[in-house]
């Protein structure tokens, strides 16, 4: 009887402990799961040799709602294709589609956004925005080049920045087969942004 009772006791504490995960959480532990597949995939991953054998995931930043931020997005009216920079000398062209406003602890910040003018060539990446970035954490937990995120073009006048799903460039895996767009300095960020894939670098050695 006694220990009917204790698991009775029990039971709440331990319904009560396990932590609840929200949508926002359950929506980047999906990207973390999508992404180390993709690295795992022999015919998708930017891995080689001793590389592709040696990796297991990624590292990541704890999920933290605070770098899921609603911005206001100001769309940049007749803006001209221009030629982005890539590592490997080459450029690719790229046009700014719009700027997006937000705070991080009570300070304001603008990222650009652009779309790439050969991805929106094909169906599936028609919406598809491109925002490159740099912060305080590179040459440290990240990339020294800085991170992408993936957006879609917004249908108002907000766009969710969910700093969680950002991810560094291939070109920090494999500089070799890869060339990826240099962050603008419009880009660069003077604050940490603590989430979303970290890195060691053990590729470049």
């Amino acid at each position: 009887m006694k220990k009917y009772i204790l698991i009775l006791v029990l039971m709440p504490l331990l319904f009560f402990s396990q932590k609840k995960i929200s949508k926002e959480e359950m929506e980047v532990k999906k990207f973390q799961k999508e992404l180390n597949a993709e690295y795992l995939n022999p015919k998708e991953t930017p891995l080689r040799g001793d590389n592709f054998t040696k990796f297991k995931e990624h590292p990541f930043f704890p999920f933290n709602s605070k770098y899921r931020i609603t911005a206001k997005f100001v769309r940049t009216e007749n803006a001209e294709p221009f030629d982005l920079p890539t590592s490997s000398g080459k450029t690719k062209s790229y046009r700014e589609y719009g700027k997006a406003i937000f705070k991080i602890d009570g300070k304001s910040y603008t990222l650009t956004l652009y779309q790439s003018l050969d991805l929106i060539k094909q169906e599936k990446y028609r919406n598809y925005l491109f925002l490159p970035f740099r912060d305080a954490t590179n040459e440290k937990e990240t990339y020294g080049g800085g991170k992408y995120m993936d957006l879609t073009i917004p249908k108002g006048n907000m766009i969710i920045l969910d700093f969680n799903k950002s991810y560094q460039p291939y070109c920090a895996y494999n500089a070799y087969d890869y060339n990826c767009p240099i962050v603008p300095d419009e880009n660069k960020l003077p604050v940490e942004i603590r989430a979303g894939v970290m890195y060691e670098d053990i590729y470049h050695h």
